[in-house]
């Protein structure tokens, strides 16, 4: 049996606004926008060539079991990239306030490009929802 990760619920105070920034900053591609129920609006976006989505819902209440995140609470969201110094540049030609490309090393957190697997770049949508941007040594569909 297969176990995919499909969607990840992003939480946000604005759906109007993130759904600006995810698709006009970011690039995702927005999937479904509908109100679901009275008062229960998704949203649906997918990053360019991601098999996981993430929704942006308003008025649903927490399933079973589970509590409400505050916006700006999820963090560590990672997206993987095989060129992060094209991605970067992507990001602040579309108004994305990111990070410099960094590596981690003995000292920590550095500036610059690292061997593979240890790029990174880092940015937060308009709530503070904080994202990591990864280098790939290839695309996901060969590794």
């Amino acid at each position: 049996m297969e176990w995919t990760l499909e969607i990840v619920t992003v939480p946000v105070t604005d759906q109007d606004r993130a759904k600006r920034f995810y698709e006009e900053q970011c690039g995702f591609k927005a999937d479904v926008d509908a109100q679901v129920a009275e008062g229960v609006r998704i949203i649906q976006l997918t990053p360019p060539g991601s098999r996981c989505s993430i929704a942006l819902v308003r008025g649903l209440p927490p399933a079973p079991g589970q509590s409400a995140m505050a916006p700006g609470s999820l963090q560590g969201l990672q997206l993987c990239v095989v060129d992060i110094e094209a991605a970067h540049a992507e990001l602040v030609r579309r108004g994305v306030e990111v990070g410099p490309v960094q590596h981690l090393g003995a000292e920590g957190w550095t500036e610059g490009r690292g061997e593979t697997w240890n790029s990174f770049m880092f940015f937060k949508d308009p709530d503070g929802n904080g994202w990591t941007v990864q280098e790939a040594p290839s695309p996901l569909s060969d590794r």
